[in-house]
């Protein structure tokens, strides 16, 4: 049980397949909770019963006998305004049917330790957008936590694995998940873990490679029985062959080859399938996977990183042996498996443990130099004013004073996975064009302000179109490359000129979330908002 003085900051893999929550114990290591079950991994599946909600293995198992009711690969749909599960004649977003799993984590959780689960890390692939990014938080509120902030899994990983390995390092994250893929470089050195480049595809994943064995199934069973009839129409068939396929994959991590029943209309067939078979109907995901992590590397190598220590093999779908084949056929690097069904989730917790000692560490300085813990630049303070803090609380809270050191000198700096800008207009060109502000990899957190003008004179207004893109480029001119996430209105004064200068700027926090400001410096009229993403 953690350290009752202790605020425990609870790490949440919310994962497409499978979630998973961890906690830091009074030994600072990060601890897995098992679920009632007594599982370490709980899948994210909701089944809907009247007014309850199953979640977990018992909804993964109705799957079969009440496709209906039953919900799965909601993460897929974060941030989709338009997509809802509908059951009994309620609609249900995204973000509920999430917090749904969240609150099934944390309720397993606190009956096993004891203790409320409030504040809470939660973990998100790097290549989330806004979107998403703004959906995983609502779902974490809507759970009733305090969500202290949003994490990429890569970085969380890193984070796992650095406290675990205090040498000097690059490594690659190749972070395959039953839905997601990312790809990440990661920068470990003197205790500091800085992202250089990160890129993939959050719809990619093993529940792809779980579709092309369905496919292949169905084909056989068509095939051996000569019945024109497709078991793909039928939803309870087509739900069984899911969860079949997903055990021969998972079969065929260990043995060359295994056996798969398929029963539809009446007819049963046994389809062999072969781990070559397999590989070559997925050869295409693998490749896909190959070409996000070229071009990642070639994003690091203008950043400076052309050394690599280590590959880290990290979610669940990486145990698939043609992962490991492939790469080690691809790049000339070391491989390491890192614990891939849980290191995300230690990773968040030990990141929501710094996050506490942190605080109190900063209220403990601040009340050493009687100042407020607000205006206390740790930086500009004394070491040993620091070190007498960090001891201080090791003694409050029956830690280690070492364990407490490492982790407060822990940082984490992470890069921007896409770039963000707002509509203005090229006078050059008579076009509007997307001027980013922040490009994708840019370190985070970061301020950026650009100076813009106005077009008219005695112009009342200017619309602030915040536009979402992964373009690497100051001046996107194809306005399609880009996704509307919010927009303001500035209200000018009066008989203002042509030309009359608009100040942008825009603030990217470290959890990925954007803060904009517009100011017109000669009235200093000004307007600043949270970005209200527009699909979240």
């Amino acid at each position: 049980m953690s350290n009752p003085h202790t605020t425990t900051v609870f790490g949440i893999d919310l994962g497409t397949t499978y979630s998973c929550i961890a906690y830091v114990d009074e030994y600072s290591k990060a601890v897995v909770i098992p679920n009632y079950e007594g599982d370490r991994t709980t899948p994210s599946v909701v089944q809907f019963e009247g007014d309850n909600r199953v979640v977990g293995k018992e909804a993964k198992n109705s799957a079969v006998s009440d496709a209906d009711s039953v919900v799965e690969m909601v993460k897929r749909h974060m941030g989709e305004s338009g997509w809802r599960f509908e059951y009994n004649g309620k609609e249900y977003t995204p973000e509920e049917i999430s917090s749904y799993i969240l609150r099934k984590l944390a309720s397993d959780a606190e009956q096993h330790l004891g203790q409320p689960v409030k504040d809470v890390v939660i973990t998100c692939p790097a290549y989330f957008g806004m979107a998403q990014r703004e959906a995983t938080m609502q779902a974490g509120v809507i759970a009733g936590f305090n969500v202290r902030e949003i994490i990429n899994e890569p970085t969380a990983a890193a984070v796992m694995y650095g406290m675990q390995n205090e040498q000097d390092q690059v490594v690659l994250v190749y972070d395959l998940g039953g839905g997601t893929f990312d790809i990440t470089v990661i920068e470990i050195k003197g205790g500091e873990i800085t992202v250089i480049a990160t890129g993939g595809d959050h719809h990619l994943g093993g529940r792809n490679w779980d579709e092309a064995v369905v496919v292949y199934l169905a084909e056989q069973w068509k095939a051996e029985t000569g019945s024109f009839e497709d078991p793909l129409d039928s939803r309870e068939t087509e739900q069984d062959l899911w969860g079949r396929a997903e055990q021969a994959k998972w079969s065929l991590t260990a043995r060359s080859e295994t056996k798969v029943n398929v029963s539809h209309a009446g007819q049963r067939v046994s389809v062999s399938l072969t781990r070559d078979k397999f590989n070559e109907l997925t050869a295409n995901l693998l490749e896909r996977t190959i070409e996000f992590t070229k071009t990642t590397i070639d994003e690091a190598k203008a950043r400076g990183c052309t050394q690599y220590n280590q590959i880290l093999l990290v979610g669940g779908s990486t145990k698939m042996p043609q992962v490991t084949e492939r790469l080690s056929s691809e790049f000339s690097i070391p491989l390491k498996v890192f614990d891939p069904d849980e290191a995300v989730a230690k990773g968040a917790a030990l990141y929501g443990h710094k996050l506490a000692l942190d605080e109190k560490i900063q209220h403990k300085v601040a009340e050493m130099v009687g100042h407020s813990p607000n205006t206390i630049d740790l930086s500009a303070v004394p070491q040993q004013v620091i070190e007498r803090a960090q001891a201080s609380v090791a003694d409050e809270n029956g830690l280690k004073l070492s364990s407490v050191k490492k982790i407060n000198q822990m940082s984490v700096r992470n890069v921007a996975s896409h770039s963000f800008g707002i509509i203005a207009f090229d006078s050059r060109t008579d076009q509007e064009v997307i001027a980013n502000l922040v490009l994708k990899q840019d370190v985070v957190p970061t301020t950026r302000t650009e100076t813009f003008f106005t077009l008219e004179a005695d112009q009342q207004t200017v619309e602030l179109k915040v536009m979402e893109n992964d373009m690497a480029e100051k001046t996107v001119r194809d306005l399609s490359m880009g996704q509307e996430i919010g927009n303001a209105i500035l209200n000018l004064q009066p008989r203002l000129p042509a030309n009359t200068p608009i100040e942008v700027t825009f603030e990217l926090h470290r959890d990925g979330r954007l803060h904009m400001t517009g100011r017109e410096p000669r009235s200093n009229a000004s307007i600043d908002f949270d970005i209200q993403t527009v699909n979240g």
